[in-house]
């Protein structure tokens, strides 16, 4: 099954270096490139597209208020977009990740992690991974205070910790000796205790909550 992938982003240099990227995999397809927010707004809701790349700053709208729309609280139907950041943009990505966002790559990430975040929101998870999600989450956070707790079992904040650190649902279980079905049992009682919509809302609560160690 191919992948289909909306580009949006303001530089024609960018996007045709991400479409080169992506069209090398046999299995991602780009659908459309969008110059501003309008657009990728637009195309995304014609096009239907398996996951949204949408970069931070475009003009007429911006990538937290793309995010929101196509994929944040109240959206039906709400689509699968990957944030692009350049890392200087923190607060924004922050805001993009409340609005729904399921990942978000740096710019010179490499082709290897632009892939692997594809792949990742096209199969339902959110790209939480070490190099990236952690370190971002972790400098969010450094001056935020934690918020009060909602009644977590001591086994499901041993799931959010494995994941705030990038694990996967396979290396959540192989951990915890549990089964993958209940990783993934554990994580939809999460997200509905956290009023969070996917594992990158998890992983920033855990992060807000101070239950990682950031030394």
């Amino acid at each position: 099954m191919t992948i289909s992938v909306l580009l949006a982003d303001d530089q024609a240099m960018i996007r045709r270096g991400l479409r080169l990227i992506l069209e090398d995999q046999p299995d991602i397809s780009v659908v459309g490139e969008a110059p501003d927010g309008a657009e990728a707004v637009a195309m995304a809701r014609r096009l239907r597209p398996d996951v949204c790349l949408v970069d931070i700053r475009m003009p007429r709208l911006d990538g937290i208020e793309v995010t929101r729309v196509l994929a944040g609280p109240g959206v039906p139907d709400p689509m699968r977009v990957i944030v692009v950041t350049t890392f200087d943009l923190d607060e924004y990505v922050y805001g993009a990740l409340r609005g729904g966002a399921v990942g978000f790559v740096l710019k010179d990430a490499g082709p290897a992690l632009l892939v692997e975040a594809v792949r990742a929101a096209h199969n339902g998870e959110a790209l939480v991974s070490p190099s990236v999600t952690v370190r971002l989450l972790r400098h969010l956070t450094e001056a935020s205070a934690p918020a009060q707790s909602p009644p977590l079992s001591d086994r499901e904040l041993e799931v959010v910790r494995a994941l705030a650190r990038g694990r996967t649902n396979q290396e959540i279980a192989s951990e915890l000796f549990i089964s993958l079905s209940t990783v993934k049992s554990h994580l939809s009682g999460i997200q509905t205790k956290l009023g969070v919509r996917n594992r990158v809302g998890i992983a920033a609560w855990a992060w807000e909550n101070r239950l990682i160690d950031t030394r």
